[in-house]
C-alpha cells in the first residue's frame, strides 16, 4: 500500500544525486581492485621469475617442497577495505530497488484509487439519469395531466426516487430547527425574538444544510433566538 510512509519522500535532484555518489563509490572499488589484482599479477611474475634464475639445476626433494609451501605461508590477508565497499555498493543498490519499487507502488495505488472514485461516481450518475428521464416524461406534452393534485402526486414521486438516491450515496440533511446554535454545522443569518425558543437556539432554517458521513458539505443557513 517499503520505507516510512510519513517521511517526506526523496526530491527528483536528491534522487539523482544519491545515484551518482553510488555509483561514482562503485566504480572507485572498482578501479581500486582492477589496481590491486594488477600489482598483485606484477608481482607474482617478477618471484617467478627471479625463483627460476637464481634456483639450481637440481634440487633435492625436500628443498623443493619447502620451496612450494613458502609462497602459501606468506599469501597476503584479504584487505577489509574491499569487503566494505562491496558491501556497501550491495546495500546501496537494494536502497535503490526499493525507492524504485515504491514509487511504482505509489504511482499504482493513486491510480487505483482514481478508478475507484470513477466507478462510484458512475453508478451514482446513473441513478440519477433515472431521476431526470422521469422528469421529461412528467414534462412531456402528452403526459400533461389536467388534474393538479395527479400532477403533484407525480413530482412527489420523482423528489422521494431522488431523496432515496442521495440518501444511499451517504447524504445527510442537516435541518438543526429548535437545537442549540453551532458555528461548526450553522451559519447564522440574523436574530430575533422569541417567546418558545431559548436564546442561542434556532428559530427558523431558511436553508438546509448536507453533510457526508462526517464531513460538512453545506452549513444550514438559519436564524438564532435572542430570547424573550
Amino acid at each position: 500500500m517499503a520505507e516510512d510512509l510519513n517521511e517526506q519522500e526523496p526530491t527528483a535532484e536528491e534522487k539523482a544525486k544519491f545515484e551518482a555518489d553510488v555509483l561514482k563509490a562503485a566504480e572507485d572499488a572498482m578501479k581500486l581492485d582492477e589496481r590491486r589484482e594488477t600489482r598483485d599479477e606484477s608481482g607474482s611474475e617478477k618471484n617467478a621469475t627471479e625463483s627460476t634464475a637464481d634456483a639450481p639445476a637440481e634440487q633435492p626433494a625436500d628443498a623443493a617442497s619447502e620451496q612450494h609451501a613458502e609462497p602459501a605461508a606468506e599469501q597476503p590477508a584479504e584487505d577489509p577495505t574491499a569487503a566494505l565497499k562491496a558491501a556497501l555498493a550491495e546495500a546501496n543498490d537494494r536502497n535503490l530497488r526499493l525507492m524504485a519499487e515504491f514509487d511504482n507502488y505509489r504511482r499504482r495505488t493513486a491510480k487505483e484509487q482514481l478508478e475507484l472514485i470513477e466507478t462510484a461516481n458512475g453508478k451514482l450518475l446513473e441513478k440519477l439519469s433515472e431521476v431526470q428521464d422521469n422528469f421529461e416524461r412528467a414534462f412531456a406534452s402528452e403526459n400533461k395531466a389536467q388534474d393538479l393534485e395527479a400532477f403533484e402526486k407525480g413530482m412527489q414521486m420523482i423528489y422521494n426516487q431522488f431523496a432515496k438516491i442521495l440518501t444511499d450515496a451517504g447524504l445527510e440533511q442537516i435541518d438543526p430547527t429548535g437545537a442549540e446554535f453551532d458555528p461548526n454545522m450553522h451559519e447564522a443569518l440574523m436574530q430575533q425574538p422569541s417567546e418558545t425558543v431559548p436564546e442561542g437556539h434556532v428559530v427558523t432554517v431558511f436553508q438546509k444544510g448536507y453533510k457526508l458521513k462526517n464531513k460538512i458539505l453545506k452549513t444550514a443557513k438559519v436564524i438564532v433566538s435572542s430570547g424573550k
